[in-house]
């Protein structure tokens, strides 16, 4: 073995010391977020419920006075109609947040915070040991591709909330998938750290790759406000209708953003990064022509980009159309992540194509 050949041994190593390590803290990040939901205050469905039914929750009753045939009056029931506002166009206001406005829950938010943001430091440099190690771009198989895309993932969580956007709300969930992706990394999509495969070894790994992982980051943000807003919607729609909601949303639901803003949030990060998407393809289509002398062969992984692209044209084609607004728009946004999560789990694993350098 060469001295050469050991160091990059040792920094593969190091990659995975760092990748662990970076799971225990992603760990304790978890358990402080918990701590956030569970000891923060519990809002009352009040106050969703008084801005749903406005100045007519007062009353029961409008009080009618219709003149009689002795000159006296009766006064009559008028009985209350409560209409359903079209999704996403309620006046309702934002939840106080996890921590319910509790000093306490906060100050567990604030350390949820701080370690997910060492978590992150953690994770990015063994994703960079991992580059290191074999003198390339850490995403030549699904492993680095999973621990690059969680980084990036928690990247984009903590840009937004440096920009001071109202997304700690994010956090909870956010941990929870990046553990369990990188769960799913370590234990089944491992592979050691080797060079490429001489169709890879091209500076468009660094151009088409990234940009496909930062497009899924993102996507998947947007995917968790979608199902968040499904939650918050069915809420308020209950609230509306008169009903009482359980348990579980007065003390979780209540506290979110209202469905406004969740559908808001999706909607603008997916149509952000869905030219960046666009591009995604047309690269992997240029360095296809490169590689293997043809732009586009209906590979698996080429036709399920298209779908996804497609899918996500549609959603966004949808929230232009009147009929498509709110829940319908959100089951589409759903599916369209769902082909990009099986673009990349899917026809990796168990589809065979040019396209399969999956490692396992």
């Amino acid at each position: 073995m060469t001295l050469a050949a050991a160091a990059n041994e040792n920094l593969a190593n190091i990659s995975n010391v760092l990748i662990y390590s970076s799971m225990a803290v992603y760990t304790l990040a978890f358990l402080a977020h918990i701590a956030e939901w569970a000891l923060g205050s519990r809002s009352k469905v009040g106050r969703t419920a008084a801005a749903l039914t406005g100045e007519s929750a007062k009353a029961a009753t409008v009080k009618v006075q219709v003149a009689t045939q002795g000159g006296g009056t009766a006064v009559l029931d008028k009985p209350k109609v409560v209409t359903r506002s079209a999704a996403g166009t309620r006046d309702v206001p934002d939840g106080p947040g996890a921590a319910g406005g509790d000093v306490q829950g906060d100050l567990y938010g604030r350390i949820a915070v701080s370690l997910t943001a060492l978590a992150f430091l953690v994770e990015a440099g063994g994703v960079v040991a991992r580059a290191l190690s074999v003198q390339r771009a850490p995403w030549g198989n699904m492993y680095e591709f999973s621990i690059t895309f969680s980084t990036v993932a928690v990247g984009t969580y903590l840009g937004f909330l440096a920009a001071r956007k109202n997304v700690r709300w994010l956090g909870l969930a956010l941990v929870t998938t990046v553990l369990l992706d990188l769960g799913i990394a370590t234990k089944w999509l491992y592979t050691d750290s080797d060079q490429l495969v001489p169709a890879l070894d091209s500076y468009w790994l660094w151009i088409h790759v990234s940009t496909a992982i930062f497009c899924g980051a993102v996507f998947y943000l947007g995917a968790v406000g979608t199902l968040l807003y499904l939650f918050r919607d069915g809420y308020e729609s209950k609230l509306a209708r008169g009903g009482k909601p359980g348990s579980f949303a007065t003390s979780v639901l209540e506290r979110m953003p209202s469905a406004a803003s969740l559908d808001k949030f999706a909607y603008r990060v997916n149509a952000a990064v869905f030219p960046l998407w666009t591009f995604t393809i047309i690269a992997g289509a240029i360095w296809a022509g490169d590689a293997w002398g043809r732009y586009w062969g209906w590979d698996p992984k080429e036709v399920w980009s298209f779908i996804t692209w497609v899918a996500y044209a549609c959603y966004l084609h949808a929230r232009a159309t009147a009929g498509w607004k709110g829940r319908k728009a959100a089951y589409l946004a759903l599916v369209a992540f769902g082909c990009w999560l099986f673009n990349y789990y899917g026809v990796n694993i168990f589809v065979t194509g040019k396209h399969s350098y999956a490692g396992v």
